[in-house]
């Protein structure tokens, strides 16, 4: 019996509607779903910096430290130019008390103009 797949599109989104639903969840400050459907961009996308730093963002900001720190450790090793991944890397490792591992993102950051 073949199922009748009329309506499919209704359900399914595109990852540009992802990212939007994502963006309005992180704006209204729920992190843990944002991060479920920007976990989902990430993977399905690995290439794209914008949802993989949201990503890192949103898992700062639910105290998923350890996720952050991975996610931004992968997003430097892509673009080491990144102001704001500096910084916030080196947020993170202060966060997780590792001050001495922070500082020298923290100042690549500054140069940077973060």
């Amino acid at each position: 019996m073949e199922r009748d797949l009329e309506g499919v599109e209704d359900v399914t989104s595109t990852a540009a509607e992802d990212w939007e639903r994502a963006n309005l969840l992180f704006d209204a400050r729920d992190y843990i779903a944002a991060a479920r459907i920007l976990g989902g961009l990430v993977e399905g996308h690995p290439e794209q910096n914008g949802p993989r730093l949201l990503l890192a963002r949103a898992y700062y900001h639910s105290a998923a430290l350890r996720r952050a720190e991975s996610e931004l450790r992968e997003l430097l090793e892509r673009d080491a130019g990144d102001a704001y991944a500096h910084l916030l890397l080196g947020r993170t490792l202060e966060r997780l008390g590792r001050k001495e591992e922070a500082a020298p993102y923290l100042k690549v950051a500054k140069i940077l103009g973060a």
